[in-house]
């Protein structure tokens, strides 16, 4: 069996706040840009992984979902409860002094963490847990 990851989703509330943080803060590269307004799809990759695909999508656009539902994913996205990425550097402590530079949520600095990885952790503009980790 030969499977590889793809595509991941992220909720985003602001378009544009997203491409600052995505494309312009951590460097991916913006692939589609589909929609209008709020109701943006935006499709970004790594240079370095242009096979895997991160997807930003309005948070619960289905129309099955409820306005009750809809409510109920905001709050948990602004609490960074909803969804979360981990990302990977090479180099962690420059990673974290380019973002927390640019104000983005600091929500744990570099640590090294019980489980053998040292990370730190930002929330993006829509709530969303960022966790980066260093590798060799």
């Amino acid at each position: 069996m030969d499977i590889t990851l793809h595509t991941t989703f992220l909720p985003h509330t602001d378009p544009d706040a997203s491409l600052g943080f995505y494309r312009d803060l951590l460097g991916f590269e913006l692939t589609q840009d589909v929609g209008q307004g709020t109701m943006r799809w935006l499709t970004f990759v790594a240079p370095s992984a242009p096979d895997v695909r991160l997807v930003l999508t309005p948070p619960a656009a289905d129309p099955g979902v409820t306005d009750a539902e809809r409510r109920t994913v905001l709050e948990l996205m602004a609490k960074g409860a909803y969804q979360s990425i981990i990302l990977a550097t090479h180099d962690l402590d420059a990673t974290f002094a380019t973002l927390q530079a640019a104000d983005a949520e600091v929500v744990s600095e570099p640590t090294e963490q019980p489980w053998g990885v040292r990370d730190c952790a930002f929330r993006d503009p829509a709530g969303n847990m960022v966790r980066i980790d260093q590798v060799p």
